[in-house]
């Protein structure tokens, strides 16, 4: 089986690394210099400095020869730029081959989610598209730390295959008929990572912390429960189990912008000094406008993007947000 997987990030270098092991695997990457260094040194410093690359990987900048006969095209693009790889690949995604988005945002100029950026651009059945979503943390999954995730798609054959391509001896793979669910869960988290990252950097403890995820898991699971996922899927590895790692973990991206953002910093300044991409900044807009359009109430998500767009300072919310009007524990949740 070959397998294409586009985008040489962090995540996509991880999981390409996986698949090499037991399938012909092709990372496609902008950067010559990541192409050059996967290909001659196995590694790719830029983005998973620190780890050696399996020599049977390989990786090229040339779409056409990285999709040619792919039975597998995996997506690992930040969600804002997911669109543009995505048109940029149309015309060479082999007709049958299995699509699965590994990444987690909301488009901000149009709200739409990755699976359905894919099915608007290739004109293909939904059920062709699976969604890989959970706790995992690329660095700790590439040194083979016990993992778990989750395939998500509407067809269950597609889904098992899938899944069997992934499993390893340290990364357990589940399947969800819910797309919508874990698609939500993958991107709010984001979100609620930068506020937890402001509790941080304003020097709150673990209380706050712990009433920043559940409240947050709240938000997320309104929203979801919303827009058509499944109640119980937030309470799974592609809800609250990946809220708890991006809101807890040093390695998150999402929970170091807020924390910075916490600490007085300028957005622009740190967003500067990051390689890799926050998904949650992003996604941020994208997930208000979905919130507005459903009528749910989100709260912490809203107060993100009011700092994120310098409207008020990360301190000033935490008053604004303990001073909200007392409401039921399950306001709005329904099972």
């Amino acid at each position: 089986m070959k397998v294409a997987v586009l985008g040489a990030g962090s995540w996509g270098t991880t999981l390409a690394s996986l698949l090499s092991l037991r399938s012909d695997t092709t990372m496609w990457a902008r950067e010559p210099e990541v192409v050059d260094a996967i290909a001659h040194r196995h590694e790719n410093p830029l983005f998973l400095p620190g780890f050696t690359l399996p020599d049977r990987l390989q990786a090229g900048d040339d779409m056409q020869r990285v999709l040619h006969d792919a039975a597998v095209v995996v997506f690992a693009v930040p969600a804002q730029h997911f669109r543009s790889v995505v048109e940029l690949a149309r015309p060479f995604v082999p007709a049958q081959a299995d699509l699965v988005s590994v990444t987690k945002g909301i488009e901000a100029d149009t709200c739409m989610r990755m699976t359905d950026i894919v099915r608007q651009v290739l004109e293909c059945d939904p059920d062709r598209i699976c969604v890989l979503a959970g706790p995992n943390l690329a660095r700790e999954v590439m040194a083979g730390h016990p993992s778990a995730t989750v395939i998500a798609c509407g067809d269950d054959t597609r889904a098992g295959r899938v899944q069997r391509l992934f499993m390893t001896d340290s990364l357990r793979v589940y399947t969800n008929p819910d797309v919508v669910g874990c698609e939500i869960g993958g991107a709010v988290k984001n979100v609620i990572a930068i506020a937890a990252g402001m509790a941080d950097g304003l020097g709150h403890g673990w209380n706050t912390k712990a009433a920043l995820i559940t409240r947050g898991l709240a938000e997320l699971a309104r929203l979801g429960v919303a827009l058509g996922g499944a109640p119980l899927t937030f309470l799974g590895l592609a809800g609250n189990g990946d809220l708890i790692a991006t809101c807890a973990s040093p390695q998150s991206r999402n929970r170091g912008v807020g924390e910075q953002l916490g600490r007085g910093r300028a957005l622009a300044e740190i967003l500067s000094t990051m390689q890799m991409v926050a998904e949650g900044v992003g996604s941020t807009p994208g997930v208000l406008t979905l919130a507005a359009r459903s009528n749910v109430d989100m709260p912490l998500c809203l107060e993100v993007g009011a700092v994120l767009r310098g409207a008020v300072d990360p301190a000033e919310i935490v008053a604004r947000l303990m001073a909200r009007e007392a409401k039921s524990e399950l306001h709005d949740l329904h099972a």
